[in-house]
């Protein structure tokens, strides 16, 4: 991983910016200690279709409990 001083992000931001979209991640240093991280950014998401989503959901049994109680017992219950 690249590390840089602060004052040379500052000066050299553009090129950080595009070592990090490249895939090098850039450490940036604070008077010798790690302060930020750049790296690439996640790639768009898809959205979610609802009609595949729903097709799914509808098969899916009912939980016989709310779902407050079921945390509330996994959380005490010493067998979990």
């Amino acid at each position: 991983m690249r590390t840089v001083n602060l004052a040379e992000a500052k000066a050299h931001l553009s090129e950080l910016v595009a070592a990090a979209a490249a895939g090098e991640p850039v450490c940036i240093l604070r008077r010798g200690k790690p302060v930020a991280r750049l790296v690439a950014a996640q790639g768009e998401r898809r959205r979610i279709d609802a009609t595949r989503l729903r097709a799914v959901t509808v098969t899916m049994p009912l939980q016989p409990e709310p779902a407050g109680e079921f945390v509330r017992r996994m959380r005490d219950d010493e067998r979990y």
